[in-house]
């Protein structure tokens, strides 16, 4: 079981909608590409949705390793805040409709746009929150307690 998020990252991935991420190919080149998505607090994962056809979708089936960044939606450059990741993404079976139903229920457009739902799931986040204090960052892993760390 992992440990639970820290409050400010929860309130943080609640308000924002896009993700950058990045997979890996074969040949270990990276290849980043952007989403909406659902952030489910309970599983400490985000939902988002993909067309089967894209090139990171044919990368994320072969090696579903990740990491990326989500920043605010709207920025203010003197108290920046966002978080950098790392985790494993899969894609949904066709039996797994809540992260489905979560994620239109975000973005109903959605529905009328053909694509597969996948899981990111979190293994650790760093979050800066230069509205602390410039630099001010709280570390989170799925297999160790969350703490609070003044690093640059």
């Amino acid at each position: 079981m992992s440990t639970p998020l820290p409050p400010d990252i929860v309130r943080f991935l609640n308000a924002q909608t896009c993700a950058n991420i990045c997979c890996i190919a074969a040949d270990n080149t990276p290849y980043c590409f952007t989403c909406f998505f659902y952030f489910d607090e309970e599983q400490s994962c985000i939902y988002f949705k993909s067309q089967m056809q894209t090139h990171h979708a044919a990368l994320l089936e072969q090696n579903g390793r990740v990491a990326g960044t989500i920043l605010e939606d709207t920025l203010n450059t003197l108290q920046l805040k966002g978080v950098q990741f790392q985790g494993f993404a899969k894609r949904n079976s066709i039996f797994d409709i809540a992260p489905a139903m979560k994620y239109h229920a975000r973005y109903p457009m959605a529905v009328a746009v053909p694509g597969e739902m996948w899981t990111l799931y979190f293994e650790s986040i760093k979050f800066t929150d230069n509205s602390q204090g410039f630099g001010h960052k709280t570390h989170w892993s799925a297999r160790s307690p969350s703490k609070d760390e003044q690093d640059a």
